[in-house]
């Protein structure tokens, strides 16, 4: 699949890459995104300013505000 990643912290640290389609756990659901943004959280994430509370290993895909549709469903999942 297609993703922004961060390769190094700072405003050249983002680049377009093909990832692997992430495994889901079983309370985990997986979503194909339709729509996807970047808010002033996510600039700060990949400025580096959490790096110390946030152990995330590079590259990394950047954003959490996503709209789509559910496709796979972890076992233990009972609500969403």
């Amino acid at each position: 699949m297609k993703a922004f990643v961060v390769t190094h912290h700072g405003p050249d640290g983002l680049e377009a890459a093909d990832v692997p389609v992430p495994a889901i756990g079983p309370h985990d659901v997986l979503v194909e995104v339709r729509a996807a943004s970047i808010n002033p959280l996510d600039v700060m994430v990949r400025n580096g300013e959490f790096k110390q509370l946030l152990k995330y290993e590079r590259p990394f895909v950047l954003g959490h505000d996503v709209a789509g549709v559910i496709t796979q469903v972890g076992a233990d999942v009972r609500d969403f």
